[in-house]
């Protein structure tokens, strides 16, 4: 009985130990590698050897490239024990990060013969873009996708060292010319789902393969192939394109069922950087933290330094202010906007008065009969908002229901009211989500409407005493004025991690994007969705991130020698305020005018941004003297930077002195704010720029000099800006914007400015 007690005692210890473990990344001091161990994963083993009797299996990664250290499966007792090595500069829980989830070229101008590339044609631009490869960070790839066609293709880049890994139901062979890298990371996702590989989910095969569909959309987004006759089931039909098509293209998964682990994702940077990637693209994020707390901002870094530009989704939590994800100015920072094309429904009610809305239902319609609406009804809490269980059969039965929009997927409410024997639903929007409207794929005859007509239906529903409903679908319809708007979803600024950078850098299209899908799930993602499709229509700025990464592969082509700084700041300092009706962007939450914390500089116009004439060049060096300017430790910048040597000696006064393309002039207790900017000539010589300003009336704003000339090509030119606040002015004034242009005959460089007196 004794030794049946010791044993199970030791059975409870040893599942204490399992459970209480977790992933922790560990910043180790590089330089420190005793001579005695011939690599650093060596040394790494052996700093676990005295915490843990299986050193190999808590081991999980080693880091070399985008962070120095490893990830770790360790009990808090351990981690703690590791963080007081004098060779450990940081011990790291693991983050988890969430993805941020056709017409697009068209919209953007890349179909136009010539005049893209001052000098070049499309031809020419599409040919050098071959050897660009966009590395896509994600939840995998569906290879036999027809947006992945290597067809034309020349041999893959020789400087090209990634690989097509092999798995039970992924063959290597599927890689091609035009999708010429494939691998997964999941040892950080495997540990949080309990305890490694042993406890790995049924289901959740170690596999490049895409089961979501998510990084098959990113992926063809940025670089798929021409595809002719691509719909989502008869909807936006046409020819589906990325925006490189002849770039191309490499996926490695670091997404998995419960989200995408920081460990994870630092081990997928890690392996692009050496695989010899041009360009990333991460639609995927979390919260705002410190740099040096920030798995993809440290990777990003490294990245940067080695000439790949950075593209990431600013995330989906607007309208709300301070929301964004993906920050560091080493990044390029995407919010989005709407496309011209729109899929309109209506919702006919029984009072005749027809309602506009939009839907991506395919399936039979209801027929011009009405029916009856039901809103609200029944005893349970939930059935406004359509939550599972929330429907009483006997009342919404043969009826079409009006389901208030939150809390659940969209889709998944439609799902709920079929299930009730709902024959229809109105997804109506609340103040949340305002008078945006998203298209979907419902499984029964469903249209979305904004908040204004949600609450004229809600009314007509709750006062008439037998309220009816049609649902009529319209198709797919272009040309769609005012557009681009900026997205109510599309995360905010401002900046809460460094005020002085303007975030998000610019948007791109986000909403009702159609690309290519995974053919394991529906087009809702629904596990009661068995409809299989080619491609889908999903929105987020997941969607408008891998658009600027194929343009950023675009201009790479076309200016090689280009460092990722210039080429975002070609994005930035082009693209345009104005929308095809020629007025001030709008923002879909409430119809108002948009403003740089919501679009940046505005939305991305690549024609421009392929001859800016003038870019705003960062280096490595001054990204260093940036991070030494935020407070942080020296440790903390070397956790970013990489670099033994740092010692932090210089360091700018204010975080705003960084050569950015884009001002936040915080005024704090001050009333003078002050930056110099340097200009560098990528248009020809002997060019003559004049500056224009504009600003609030509350702010004074003087440039000096006035006018930069260039004589060569290549040639850099300083430019002092002041930024006075008028006194009087209160601390709690709100927000305010302007500009500052750089202008010729040629080329206009605009950069937006933000003006606050207090941090929020």
């Amino acid at each position: 009985m004794a030794a049946m007690a010791s044993s199970t005692f030791f059975f409870f210890l040893l599942c204490l130990t399992v459970t209480a473990k977790k992933t922790y990344i560990v910043h180790m001091k590089h330089q420190d590698k005793p001579l005695s161990f011939e690599t650093h994963n060596d040394w790494y083993s052996s700093s676990l050897q005295s915490l843990t009797a299986t050193p190999a299996e808590s081991l999980l990664y080693s880091y070399n490239a985008a962070f120095h250290g490893f990830a770790a499966s360790l009990d808090p007792e351990q981690a703690e024990a590791l963080s007081k090595s004098d060779s450990v500069l940081g011990v790291y829980e693991d983050t988890v990060y969430n993805l941020h989830t056709t017409r697009t070229p068209q919209f953007l101008g890349l179909d136009a013969e010539s005049g893209l590339w001052a000098g070049h044609n499309t031809q020419q631009l599409e040919q050098a873009s071959r050897d660009v490869i966009i590395g896509v960070l994600d939840t995998g790839v569906w290879p036999e996708s027809k947006s992945f066609d290597d067809s034309g293709m020349p041999e893959v880049p020789a400087k090209w060292r990634g690989e097509c890994e092999s798995a039970p139901d992924f063959n290597p062979k599927f890689c091609n010319r035009k999708l010429i890298g494939a691998r997964s990371f999941s040892k950080g996702y495997r540990m949080a789902s309990g305890g490694g590989g042993i406890y790995k989910k049924p289901g959740e095969i170690q596999s490049p393969r895409d089961k979501d569909g998510h990084g098959t959309h990113t992926a063809s987004t940025a670089a798929g192939s021409h595809v002719a006759n691509a719909s989502l089931l008869g909807y936006a039909s046409g020819t589906a394109r990325g925006m490189a098509t002849h770039a191309r293209v490499a996926a490695y998964k670091v997404c998995w069922e419960t989200g995408c682990f920081g460990s994870d994702i630092l081990a997928g940077m890690e392996r692009a950087i050496e695989d010899g990637v041009d360009v990333l693209s991460l639609s995927l994020g979390g919260g705002s933290a410190p740099y040096f707390r920030d798995t993809i901002a440290i990777g990003a870094f490294t990245a940067m330094e080695k000439g790949i530009f950075v593209s990431c989704s600013a995330g989906n939590s607007g309208p709300t202010k301070a929301t964004l994800a993906n920050v560091a100015p080493w990044i390029m920072t995407v919010g989005a906007g709407t496309l011209d094309r729109d899929f309109p429904a209506y919702a006919v009610l029984g009072n005749k008065i027809r309602y506009n809305g939009v839907s991506l239902y395919s399936g039979r319609g209801m027929g011009k009969n009405p029916v009856g609406l039901v809103y609200s009804k029944g005893n349970s809490s939930g059935s406004n908002l359509c939550l599972t269980g929330s429907l009483d059969p006997a009342l919404v039965r043969g009826k079409v229901v009006l389901c208030d929009r939150g809390t659940t997927a969209r889709v998944e409410k439609g799902a709920v009211v079929r299930d009730a024997g709902g024959v229809g639903m109105i997804l109506a929007n609340t103040e949340a989500s305002g008078e945006e409207l998203v298209a979907d794929s419902h499984l029964l005859p469903a249209v979305a409407v904004g908040r204004k007509v949600g609450d004229l239906i809600r009314e007509y529903a709750r006062s008439e005493p037998n309220p009816t409903a049609a649902l009529v679908f319209g198709g797919t319809v272009l040309d769609i004025k005012p557009s681009p708007v900026v997205a109510a979803f599309s995360s905010r600024g401002p900046n809460m991690v460094t005020p002085q950078i303007l975030k998000p850098d610019v948007i791109g299209p986000g909403v009702n994007i159609l690309a290519a899908w995974s053919e394991a799930i529906g087009p809702t993602g629904l596990a009661k969705d068995s409809r299989k499709t080619m491609f889908n229509i999903m929105s987020g700025t997941s969607m408008s991130c891998p658009h600027i990464s194929g343009l950023a592969a675009l201009i790479k082509a076309a200016h090689p020698e280009w460092s990722p700084s210039a080429i975002k700041s070609a994005l930035m300092t082009t693209a345009y305020t104005q929308d095809n009706t020629n007025s001030t962007l709008r923002d879909a939450a409430d119809g108002s005018l948009s403003n740089p914390w919501a679009h940046g500089a505005g939305h991305v116009d690549p024609q421009k941004a392929l001859s800016p004439g003038l870019v705003y060049d960062i280096s490595t060096e001054e990204y260093i003297t940036f991070l030494c300017s935020l407070g942080y430790t020296v440790d903390h910048v070397k956790t970013i930077v990489k670099r033994p040597n740092i010692t932090c000696s210089t360091k700018f006064k204010d975080p705003g002195e960084l050569n950015y393309p884009s001002f936040s002039v915080l005024f704090g207790g001050k009333r003078v704010v002050r930056y110099t900017r340097e200009l560098t000539n990528v248009g020809p010589a002997r060019s003559i720029y004049k500056v224009t300003v504009n600003g609030p009336s509350t702010v004074g704003i003087s440039v000096r000099p006035k006018t930069l000339i260039f004589r060569s090509v290549g040639e850099k030119k300083r430019y002092t800006v002041t930024f006075v606040a008028k006194r009087g002015t209160s601390p709690m004034a709100k927000p305010e914007f302007g500009s500052i242009v750089w202008g010729n005959a040629q080329n206009q460089v605009k950069s937006p400015v933000s003006f606050s007196w207090s941090l929020m």
